[in-house]
């Protein structure tokens, strides 16, 4: 934990936060939850606007749980201290400001000073958090970056019942913290970028906005989000205003339909097609952390789905309920494919069970937030990465009993906390290089030496890593600022070669600040970005903009841009039957994964997608727990089997490298 974050957190306990010590404040709480949606729910409120939370007038529907409204001068609170539906929290969560009205002076002392970031420990709340300024304010998990919770500050006085709570002004302009480079100062509420985050969050804290992809196309289907039907004023350059219903903005200005005041009859415009699987056969399976289903027998979120790669039927769902699994985030398996090992990403524990039976085998104490999990190939060690803290925990191989070995700090200070999550293991075992959000760095430890080589700047928020086949250069992906960082390795240091800005064109005053800009994003919030195994390319998964990018690994240029669907997410490369590969791309709000054949980068193209759900179950499907909500939903780290990354491919067993191609079982160096 950082050193003021724990200054804070001591004052907190000394002038009694929350608790006798401080005088009540008038305003909302929100808790944090493990429930898919509303992860920051808004459960308590005695706000003078009667409408603290929000859903509590509106209706959850067409809400989430989420939204509030207060007066200024009332405050917001954060906890994660009492069971709420059985879903007390189980790992550290963080609360910053992500968005907030542009400051127009130093807030008075009673105002808290934006922007704001804590961390929120098991069994803790926040300090009460008092606005200055009115208008929107957005904060979110820096650990778990789609928790989030929006609060509007109106005016004293005005309030549901007398009749001047609407409309609500979102405020002149805002400030994006560490968004577009640098911290984005006085970007108009009225504004293409300021819409695109307003609609990305309705989308994700809404389950009932998230896109269920149907079995069949009779009949057919349409994706139909809604949002607050309510009045509001955003304002654009140069200080117009633009009042408008916020439900009947949002689905008009990203084309979604449906119905207006003026035609009731309008039709939605986006149909939902049923997955069709690809026409050519891969091998072996794929597993997707379908993080956000629910099953009957077990109170935390997350299941694992195996579909076999051959049939693209779903053959397996892993749950284990006996632990109570909770949020499952990202796997990797041994050098035999034996196990998987499954990070529980709300939690402390690594989960361990078996691929072909599903059975459980073990349950590792791993640290804060386990994110990603990788071996070694030199000797089949297993790396997790502590999302919530500063190290990279090491434990023992499968055969040895995966035991305890050690925590690696992936900075020189131990008490700064990198907060590392996607990271990437060299292909003969020497190097690991992370990402770390926190010190907005990227660490390459050096096996041999044990020690940190380099320490290099990135963007803001760096969140994945893929590393070239040979190790001579790696991807950073840069959650925040929509940037990929390109690191060269060279004598075992790592330097930055070229910067790709996914927001090039787009993100220049009088494109991104206004409606309707002549330049749309390239991308946008991007995450997993792993590297082809023969070395010729890079996947991006983009959030912001749902896209899936293509760069060119000979000249780290986007050479090409799939569409994607909401809360693009995961991508992992698998072999295709008769050679080449498939990236197996998963997706947060979606129940369906799509599959790209990446063929030479810039002619790539989506040949297919698979339903995640039991509606696509095989004849032998077989499952440990009853999906009961959610079914398909949350689909987040992606593992094709066998393993074909170069170092990880040629520890295969035979069984598994028969059904491979020479060039797939040595897969670099390849002709570019």
């Amino acid at each position: 934990m950082k050193k003021q974050r724990i200054l804070l957190a001591l004052l907190g306990l000394l002038v009694g936060w929350g608790g006798a010590g401080m005088a009540h404040a008038s305003g909302v709480t929100f808790q944090v939850t493990d429930n898919p949606g509303s992860w920051f729910e808004c459960t308590a409120s005695d706000s003078k606007t009667k409408a603290g939370c929000v859903h509590d007038v509106l209706g959850e529907a067409t809400v989430g749980k989420s939204l509030s409204v207060i007066q200024r001068g009332e405050s917001i609170t954060f906890q994660s201290r009492a069971s709420h539906h059985g879903s007390t929290a189980n790992t550290i969560h963080t609360v910053v400001s992500l968005i907030y009205p542009t400051p127009a002076s130093t807030p008075t002392e009673k105002f808290t000073t934006m922007p704001f970031d804590t961390d929120l420990d098991v069994g803790t709340r926040s300090a009460p958090i008092i606005p200055n300024e009115l208008g929107l304010h957005v904060f979110f998990c820096d650990i778990h970056p789609y928790m989030f919770a929006a609060v509007i500050v109106v005016p004293v006085n005005h309030n549901l019942t007398n009749g001047t709570l609407f409309p609500l002004d979102l405020g002149n302009t805002v400030d994006l913290h560490k968004i577009v480079l640098e911290t984005l100062p006085g970007l108009p509420t009225a504004s293409d970028l300021a819409l695109r985050l307003v609609h990305t969050f309705f989308i994700i804290t809404n389950p009932a906005n998230w896109q269920q992809y149907p079995v069949s196309d009779t009949p057919i289907k349409y994706w139909t989000p809604a949002y607050p039907s309510v009045p509001v004023v955003a304002h654009v350059t140069g200080g117009g205003t633009v009042p408008a219903n916020l439900d009947e903005l949002l689905r008009g200005y990203f084309g979604e339909g449906g119905p207006t005041v003026a035609n009731a009859n309008a039709p939605y415009l986006k149909q939902l097609l049923a997955p069709v699987p690809p026409a050519a056969p891969g091998v072996g399976q794929v597993w997707v952390d379908t993080q956000f289903e629910m099953m009957s027998e077990k109170t935390k979120p997350g299941t694992a789905t195996a579909v076999d790669a051959t049939t693209f039927n779903v053959v397996r769902k892993v749950g284990l309920p006996s632990i109570n699994m909770n949020n499952p985030h990202n796997m990797w398996t041994d050098k035999d494919q034996t196990v998987i090992y499954q990070t529980q990403w709300f939690d402390t524990k690594l989960a361990v069970f078996n691929r072909s039976s599903g059975q459980f085998v073990r349950n590792i104490e791993v640290g804060a937030a386990p994110a990603h999990v990788m071996t070694r190939t030199n000797n089949d060690q297993v790396h997790v990465s502590q999302n919530g803290d500063n190290n990279i925990r090491e434990l023992d191989s499968l055969a040895a009993g995966n035991g305890f070995l050690r925590d690696i700090p992936m900075q020189t200070d131990p008490d700064e906390s990198a907060h590392p999550h996607a990271h990437w293991m060299s292909h003969d075992g020497s190097m690991m290089v992370t990402p770390n959000a926190d010190t907005e760095n990227s660490t390459l430890f050096h096996f041999p030496s044990n020690s940190i080589k380099s320490l290099t700047p990135v963007g803001h928020f760096p969140i994945a890593t893929g590393m070239m086949p040979d190790s001579s250069k790696y991807y950073v992906a840069n959650f925040l600022d929509s940037s990929i960082s390109v690191i060269r390795i060279s004598g075992g240091i790592a330097t930055v070669k070229t910067t790709i800005n996914l927001l090039e064109g787009y993100a220049v005053p009088g494109q991104y600040d206004v409606l309707s800009p002549t330049v749309t994003p390239i991308g946008g919030l991007p995450i997993q970005t792993p590297v082809s195994p023969d070395g010729k390319y890079a996947i991006v998964a983009n959030t912001l903009a749902a896209k899936i990018l293509v760069i060119d690994t000979k000249t780290d240029k986007v050479v090409a841009s799939l569409p994607c669907d909401a809360g693009c997410h995961g991508v992992q490369f698998g072999a295709k039957q008769g050679g080449g590969y498939y990236a197996y791309v998963s997706s947060k709000f979606s129940n369906r994964m799509i599959v790209v054949d990446p063929q030479n980068g810039s002619n790539a193209s989506i040949v297919g997608s698979v339903l995640l759900t039991t509606e696509n179950k095989s004849s032998h499907f077989h499952t440990d727990g009853t999906v009961a909500k959610y079914a398909g939903m949350g689909g987040q780290g992606v593992l094709p089997i066998p393993l074909v990354y170069n170092g990880w491919v040629q520890n295969l067993p035979e069984e598994w490298k028969d059904q491979l191609t020479a060039k797939q079982k040595n897969p670099f160096p390849s002709a570019h």
